[in-house]
């Protein structure tokens, strides 16, 4: 699957497939989806049969991952 950009307020807002979520997550699919559903993680937008994530959203997620490690090592 493809990445999708979409132009929307000067901003453009890229969605990106489960296999890219993965990637850049080192999470699997399970992971993933279960933790969607726990509410800790972004939720994807369906396209079709497919879901797509909001590549900011997953990017912000990952920052604040950090973010809380920083803050538990200080």
């Amino acid at each position: 699957m493809q990445a999708m950009s979409v132009p929307t307020d000067g901003q453009t807002i890229r969605l990106i497939p489960l296999s890219e979520v993965m990637r850049l997550t080192g999470r699997g699919r399970s992971n993933i989806y279960a933790s969607q559903r726990a509410g800790t993680f972004p939720t994807p937008i369906k396209d079709g049969s497919s879901s797509r994530w909001v590549l900011s959203e997953v990017e912000s997620w990952i920052r604040s991952r950090v973010a809380e490690r920083d803050k538990a090592a200080a």
